[in-house]
């Protein structure tokens, strides 16, 4: 975000209200998606499958304007918090349908598991390939300098070259959405939903989202996954932080992020066989592992380290991705069976979740933040305080620790939520006896 030749760069502050609108904004329309969702009618597409798409040329254009350098400079950061506010509203109203269409696939859990696996696979691998071509493409738009070289250069100008690289990189990745979109209609289908009642009372919005959030097994799921989100949020916000002003590692950064791309990407496969082989509950164990590496990193910050800690740390957010969307088809289920109540609860469940979770994670970098800001972290100095140095090792290294562990411990607590009968007929069954619908 900066100007042209003659123009203002955004601020810092402008920066930082951006990023905290979008959070909000994107926390917020959780509950709205599901309860939109949750009201509207089932059509030829099925019943998530067209927000799917509708949201689709939306959030093309949204993502576009995001890196369009617009031609007046003294509304660019009220234009870029609009379109961010607005992309992160859009992607939710993208999302929510897209992870609760794994519901409505198939009613067997194990094949939940797996498309949940494939889908968590792709999202990263998509993640990484994105990031790779858009570096790629605005590669000419930089050139490398050193902190002593840009204090005496002063306020730097952005070519015209570099607005255009990123207007082309931003057109090539929006590009992505309704051809992704176009080929996931092609090719996934939702179950026809033989057991919904012709008529039957009606369950509310607010109704249906209180009965999800005192199911117990909902609950410990959604308060275990914030303390872990939050510590694998802060984890991945502050590790460049630290490469760059608690350690001699600045030149390695993009090859550390990349390294935990790679990671997640290739041991998404192998942990979704660990759930199958050895459980639910067994697996979340894996989450772990980035603990005492995380510490040695703080301890000891060489580049060997560090390239080990991305490695295992890329492991350990894969499993930490995967789980909880393997398990909340499970609680819903559970949760279906227990109380008796037919099919469109999903939306509920999966927009509280994905709501509880964002604000989780942008409550911890919002106080990490603030401590930064008491330890005197100055932004675009090329040396910060000693006690910014201990702050970032804290960040890294204490805190994620205290927060997995204690989700863990909450996970841990009580037992998991039977896996429902994989029999398609038994379950058709049970849902045919039950007598409400979502209104």
């Amino acid at each position: 975000m900066a100007g042209d030749g003659g123009g203002e760069r955004v601020s810092a502050a402008q920066v930082s209200l951006v990023l905290f609108g979008g959070k909000v904004s994107g926390a917020a329309a959780d509950p709205v998606a599901g309860y939109f969702i949750s009201r509207s009618r089932r059509t030829g597409a099925g019943h998530l499958m067209p927000w799917v798409l509708g949201c689709t040329p939306f959030i093309t254009v949204a993502y576009f304007l995001l890196w369009f350098l617009p031609p007046f400079t003294s509304l660019r950061g009220l234009w870029y918090t609009s379109f961010y506010c607005l992309f992160q509203a859009l992607a939710t109203f993208f999302q929510v349908p897209y992870a609760a269409l794994t519901m409505l696939l198939t009613p067997c859990p194990r094949e939940r598991d797996s498309a949940t696996a494939y889908r968590m696979t792709m999202e990263m691998a998509g993640t990484l390939m994105g990031a790779a071509v858009h570096g790629l493409i605005v590669a000419g738009a930089h050139r490398p300098h050193r902190c002593e070289d840009a204090a005496l250069a002063g306020p730097l100008a952005v070519s015209p070259d570099a607005t255009r690289l990123y207007s082309t990189a931003a057109a090539v990745l929006a590009l992505t959405y309704p051809v992704c979109t176009g080929l996931l209609c092609l090719g996934v289908k939702e179950r026809p939903d033989s057991s919904a009642p012709a008529s039957g009372q009606s369950l509310s919005f607010l109704a249906g989202l209180g009965l999800a959030v005192r199911h117990p097994p909902y609950l410990k799921l959604g308060i275990s996954f914030l303390f872990i989100s939050a510590a694998i949020q802060v984890e991945q916000s502050y590790l460049v932080l630290f490469c760059t002003h608690a350690s001699r590692l600045h030149d390695h950064v993009q090859s550390v992020v990349l390294t935990i791309l790679v990671s997640a990407v290739l041991s998404t496969p192998l942990w979704e066989w660990v759930l199958q082989r050895f459980g639910k509950k067994t697996s979340a164990f894996g989450i772990c592992m980035m603990v005492p590496f995380a510490i040695l990193l703080a301890a000891v910050p060489t580049a060997p380290v560090a390239y080990v800690v991305a490695f295992v740390s890329g492991v350990s957010i894969a499993v930490s991705l995967l789980l909880p969307w393997s398990m909340l088809p499970d609680v819903v289920d559970a949760f279906q069976q227990q109380h008796q109540h037919g099919p469109g609860l999903e939306t509920i469940f999966y927009s509280s979740y994905v709501f509880f979770t964002k604000l989780s994670g942008a409550g911890a970098l919002g106080i990490s933040t603030l401590s930064l800001e008491f330890a005197g972290y100055e932004a675009g100095a090329c040396k910060q305080a000693e006690p910014v140095v201990v702050t970032l090792k804290v960040l890294i290294g204490v805190v994620p620790t205290c927060m997995i562990l204690t989700g863990l411990c909450i996970l841990m607590v009580g037992p998991t939520p039977k896996v429902p009968s994989q029999d398609p007929s038994r379950r058709q069954s049970l849902q045919r006896r039950t007598s409400y619908s979502l209104a």
